[in-house]
């Protein structure tokens, strides 16, 4: 009776599945979930408390299901993208959160009082929800406590519509394996975020991705006529097009987002030149 689901944007394990599977899958035990808010400016998840990589990130604000606790480590889903992992629980704060606004600017410190001299209390990265509870010479407190500047906040529904323009914003941003927000990002995390501000949805992994976000204008690469905003796929890798010839992205190779030649890139994944280009998408 078992589906074929994947578990990084279902919510099942060998001993354990949401109760929204019961019919569709196997499992010892189910369990209700719990709607929580990320009450952190960003946290790290794992595959396993146990791991020592990230698998992915949640932001402040984002919606996380709770389907099962332990050593202080709490295993659900990300409301945003589906994705599912374990997340320190001190991370989250129960109840979801009904957003006013989401911050624009690459971060967005959040202060004891509204005064630029207080020590920050958090830092909340572009794309973070918050839900405003007053203004205050210039700066808007938050639901959950704190104080943050007006002007680095928009009201829900605010969109980039130029996904590259916000990519370019991220230039310099560490490459962070698993990171998805502006205090270090990975290749498709800076697709998703880029998108995301467009109002895009889009899923979290590049091979998600590949199947999902835009249309298919090439399947290799080959005598494609290359747009800024294309989405190009490699094995395991994802950049977006800043123009016909150079590719914006977020990569080991450089340990941080960056530009480069899209011929270069290709060649180092495939210097035969047989190949190394999966998909090329374009969005918009």
């Amino acid at each position: 009776m078992t589906d074929t689901l994947d578990p990084r944007r279902n919510p099942l394990r060998a001993d354990l599945a949401a109760s929204h599977l019961r019919g569709r899958v196997d499992a010892p035990r189910f369990a209700d979930g719990e709607p929580h808010r990320v009450r952190a400016g960003h946290a790290g998840m794992r595959a396993d408390p146990t791991a020592t990589r990230l698998t992915s990130e949640l932001v402040f604000g984002e919606t996380f299901t709770v389907y099962d606790r332990r050593d202080g480590w709490a295993w659900g889903q990300n409301g945003t993208d589906g994705y599912v992992g374990w997340v320190r629980e001190e991370a989250l704060r129960p109840g979801a959160l009904d957003p006013t606004h989401v911050v624009t600017d690459l971060r967005g410190f959040v202060f004891p009082e509204p005064d630029l001299k207080g020590v920050p209390l958090e830092a909340l990265p572009l794309g973070a929800r918050v839900r405003v509870a007053d203004e205050v010479k210039g700066y808007m407190a938050l639901a959950d406590g704190g104080w943050i500047y007006a002007k680095h906040l928009s009201p829900l529904g605010w969109a980039e519509p130029d996904h590259v323009r916000t990519a370019e914003r991220l230039l310099g941003v560490p490459y962070l394996w698993g990171g998805r927000s502006t205090w270090g990002i990975d290749c498709s995390g800076l697709a998703q975020l880029a998108l995301a501000c467009a109002g895009i949805p889009c899923p979290r992994d590049s091979d998600m991705q590949r199947e999902e976000v835009g249309e298919l204008v090439s399947r290799d690469g080959r005598d494609c006529d290359y747009r800024r905003g294309d989405l190009v796929f490699f094995p395991g890798h994802v950049g977006i097009m800043l123009d016909a010839a150079r590719l914006l992205h977020a990569t080991a190779f450089t340990m941080t987002v960056t530009v480069e030649p899209l011929e270069d890139v290709t060649l180092r994944v495939d210097p035969t030149r047989a190949g190394g280009i999966l998909a090329v998408r374009r969005v918009g």
